[in-house]
């Protein structure tokens, strides 16, 4: 069983052809359960959510355009899960509960993709890293992922140490894996999976999300995983997973989790 939850449609259109790209590409690599998750702060209706300049420069979508172009494809019969991905905002639970409860989505993806004003996966921001303490970063980038956790209201977490991005990371290995130990121990409380992610493998970092050690905590804390390339094209659809899967089964997983309208149902990895 494959699975590809993570994906976006930003670099392109709300149209079928172009959704059909995806799901094509979905088709060809045999993954049976495929979903498109776009950034939630692309559309209107999450202003109250996240706001900065950054964000309001990108925010031009319409969530009725984007409901509409997935019963436009389940009326052709194109098999594709009808998904967000939320960038988990500090302080804004009942908007995000609010907000995620209004649509029938088949899952919901939360994500980490700024430390306060710090967009720590952006470019534009990269020069930021050289200023701050990068403990600091990794401190405050892991206690989201314990709130994120705790709120219950995602079903995936996406790249979990996306913070790793730049290849930033801290010298001293206690004080990271304190870190990992804490968002393990938080995940495993609630109902909120994992994405093993081949995005990395596209970023400076050139690793898969999480990292060895990190899924290792996950698998022994019985936290369930998917599969996710985070494609914004359609050819990285289903990308490297040779190594993604490589990796699950180095850990000991033997299961993947898949979703439909909010439910849920372990499937075997083989």
């Amino acid at each position: 069983m494959r699975t590809d939850y993570h994906n976006h449609l930003e670099r392109g259109s709300l149209t079928l052809e172009y959704l059909k790209q995806f799901t094509d590409e979905a088709a060809k690599k045999g993954i049976q359960h495929f979903g498109i998750s776009e950034h939630a702060y692309h559309f209107y209706q999450t202003k109250d959510i996240l706001s900065n300049p950054w964000v309001e420069e990108r925010r031009y979508y319409d969530m009725k355009d984007y409901v509409d172009l997935f019963k436009e494809a389940w009326n052709h019969g194109i098999d594709v899960k009808m998904s967000i991905e939320m960038d988990y905002t500090p302080g804004k639970h009942a908007e995000m509960k609010r907000f995620i409860d209004t649509y029938d989505f088949d899952y919901v993806i939360g994500s980490i993709h700024w430390v306060d004003d710090f967009g720590i996966d952006l470019k534009e921001f990269l020069h930021e890293w050289d200023r701050r303490d990068v403990n600091e970063v990794y401190e405050k980038y892991f206690d989201q992922v314990v709130t994120l956790a705790q709120s219950n209201l995602f079903d995936i977490v996406g790249h979990l140490d996306l913070v790793k991005i730049f290849k930033y990371v801290p010298g001293d290995e206690e004080f990271l894996m304190k870190q990992y130990e804490r968002a393990t121990d938080a995940l495993a409380s609630s109902k909120t999976c994992v994405e093993i992610s081949t995005a990395g493998l596209r970023k400076p970092v050139g690793e898969l999300y999480p990292d060895e050690r990190l899924l290792s905590l996950c698998f022994q804390k019985n936290i369930p995983i998917v599969l996710s390339s985070d494609a914004h094209i359609p050819g990285d659809v289903g990308a490297d997973y040779d190594q993604a899967i490589a990796l699950a089964e180095k850990v000991g997983y033997s299961s993947l989790m898949t979703f439909q309208k909010g439910e849920r149902k372990e499937v075997p990895l083989k």
